[in-house]
């Protein structure tokens, strides 16, 4: 009877982590989906405490209170700027789990096994301990390197791919070795040797990632962090864990794809690394500089040409969330809505460092759903608006990606602002995004360029709207 409703839990656990997923993909039904995640792993959790026997429950407890006591401090104080770090440290816990699981089943008590069953569950551990590993030390890269403790400048080592694939090659010999090992006293060695080798290539494979892949290496991140939880799960024979990291990891991705086509790049270019600098320096291409007159504008006078329009576009970028400027903005958006103004927003795949930052930004300054459109939804529409007012974005505004066959960024799709009427770009200077490319559009004879603080300038622009 027990065993009947631990599974009955387990299957309900695993369709709300499905219904999860399903709202998360629509931020209507975020909140929702949240809920349903968090259901889901209550009754999870419950279910696996229900599974042990009284004897583990003073061990489980011991680590299960200390560790949501610390999650709900650090959810609740993190900014949204730094969420990514916080993601991103939070799957280099999975990979870590993942490893350690894998060294608990390896040197612990195990039933008989038949030599068919004994070689499956050896490749479990060790797959499980090389994707825990690369998890680990790559996530724990992400974090320094979105954190600003590393630089996001790509580490280019001579060969590095070279390095890579003998490091992949030593690894699948350690594999062999691991397999031959006549018992675990001896097997235990190739695995630790395996174990530091992977988590080596993982810190080699993100630090020659540039700061403009970031969003990329944090979807592929989860992803990882997924695929190494449900190799924890094969270890332990949990159902629940292997179906948990299954729906992680493919999310992940998928998500990664997603992410790598709004950029026009392919996962695997991603990986080699390369592309991207650390961001707020100016652009050295050959040949780059000036291709005009910058025109600038005061608050004030930005407020008079907002209020005048009848439609505007405004374009979010990691610049409002370093400057926490989403709760003015909002307001701005209320004075002109009551004025009659049509206001939207344009969401493009990677602003921000995180996939969906923009849009988590914007719902937390309650911000309504339904003026909030992604790239593919509102490109056709700048070129009948009055103004387009681009906040802290670089890169995803950037005409020379269609324009400049030969720019870093060609290809890449963006968000068409230039086509409307004017343009306004909040900017604190002239540095390039984290692409390092100079941006034809500052120089546009529509372009209006306001410099400063973003939480400030909204602020002036609040304070000239309510005068």
């Amino acid at each position: 009877m027990k065993t009947s409703l631990i599974t009955i839990a387990y299957i309900a656990a695993s369709a709300l982590f499905i219904l999860s997923l399903g709202g998360l993909s629509q931020q209507e039904t975020a909140r929702r989906g949240n809920w349903y995640g968090i259901i889901g792993m209550v009754i999870a959790l419950v279910a696996t405490g229900a599974a042990m026997n009284v004897g583990g429950l003073p061990v489980l407890a011991a680590a299960l209170i200390p560790g949501l006591i610390i999650g709900a401090i650090l959810a609740s104080r993190v900014q949204m700027t730094s969420m990514p770090e916080l993601v991103a440290i939070l799957h280099s816990f999975v990979g870590l789990a993942a490893v350690l699981v894998g060294f608990a089943t390896y040197l612990g008590p195990h039933g008989q096994m038949t030599s068919a069953e004994k070689n499956l569950h050896l490749g479990e551990i060790f797959i499980g301990v090389c994707i825990g590993s690369i998890t680990f030390t790559g996530s724990v890269i992400a974090f320094l390197k979105l954190r600003g403790s590393l630089s996001g400048k790509p580490l280019m080592l001579p060969a590095r791919h070279m390095i890579n694939i003998v490091m992949l090659l030593v690894t699948i010999g350690l594999g062999v070795a691991f397999f031959m090992s006549p018992n675990e006293a001896t097997g235990q060695w190739p695995l630790l040797a395996a174990t530091v080798l992977t988590g080596i290539l993982g810190i080699h494979f993100i630090l020659a990632i540039g700061g403009a892949d970031m969003p990329v290496v944090v979807s592929m991140l989860n992803s990882y962090s997924g695929w190494a939880a449900s190799a924890a799960g094969f270890m332990l024979s949990n159902d629940l864990l292997i179906i948990t990291g299954a729906l992680v990891g493919s999310s992940g991705a998928i998500l990664s794809y997603i992410m790598c086509k709004g950029m026009n790049r392919s996962f695997v270019s991603v990986m080699l690394g390369g592309f991207g600098t650390e961001g707020g320096t100016p652009s050295s291409a050959a040949g780059s500089g000036p291709a005009g007159e910058v025109h600038s504008i005061e608050a004030p006078g930005a407020a008079d040409l907002l209020q005048s329009a009848k439609k505007i576009i405004i374009i979010p970028g990691y610049g409002l969330a370093v400057a926490q400027a989403q709760h003015s903005l909002a307001e701005v958006c209320k004075i002109l809505k009551e004025k009659g103004v049509e206001v939207k927003f344009a969401i493009h795949p990677v602003a921000g460092r995180l996939p969906g930052h923009m849009n988590v930004l914007l719902a937390e300054a309650n911000i309504p759903y339904d003026i909030v459109f992604e790239m593919d939804e509102i490109n056709n529409e700048f070129d009948g608006t009055d103004v387009a007012w681009v906040i802290g974005a670089n890169d995803i505004v950037n005409p020379s990606a269609l324009d400049d066959p030969a720019s870093p960024i060609a290809g890449m799709p963006v968000l068409h602002v230039w086509e409307a009427r004017d343009v306004i770009v909040m900017k604190r200077g002239m540095a390039s995004g984290y692409a390092g490319v100079d941006n034809p559009l500052f120089y546009n004879e529509n372009t209006l360029m306001l410099f400063g603080d973003a939480k400030k300038v909204v602020d002036e622009i609040l304070t000239a709207m309510r005068a």
